[in-house]
């Protein structure tokens, strides 16, 4: 199964974001496992470079990259993805665009905790509580 995580779900675990840190290091956990194939879209990668950096440093932040690109796969964000994501309904560009690259990708479910900005996403959603519980019970 290829899940792709939300830029959301990744900054939970990176900031220990309270009360929901514990689901999204198991979903971690899941894939460092290698009981599911990991992926993060390219944008997403940069937008944690980004915001580690900012609360750290560059060096931390090209570090945790690092680490995120050995447990990860990353949905490319190809000039075809960018076009495709512009023409969806949604309100929110960076979400098209993420869920874009899924499909492209071939993504099972996306994980993210605002699925309201994924309805038009052709790949399922769903939360890491959904996610967790769906994973569990297959």
């Amino acid at each position: 199964m290829k899940i792709l995580l939300d830029t959301n779900i990744v900054l939970d675990v990176l900031l220990a974001r309270e009360p929901f840190v514990d689901m999204a290091k198991e979903i971690f956990i899941l894939v460092e496992n290698k009981e599911l194939i990991g992926y993060l879209c390219a944008t997403s990668v940069t937008t944690l470079h980004y915001l580690v950096g900012r609360s750290t440093n560059k060096k931390e932040a090209d570090e945790i990259i690092e680490k995120l690109l050995t447990l990860f796969e990353v949905s490319a964000v190809t000039k075809e993805v960018l076009k495709e994501a512009s023409k969806n309904n949604g309100l929110d560009y960076e979400d098209s665009v993420i869920y874009t690259a899924a499909d492209y990708s071939e993504i099972d479910i996306i994980v993210t905790r605002d699925k309201k900005g994924f309805k038009e996403s052709k790949v399922s959603v769903l939360s890491p509580n959904e996610f967790l519980a769906f994973f569990r019970v297959r």
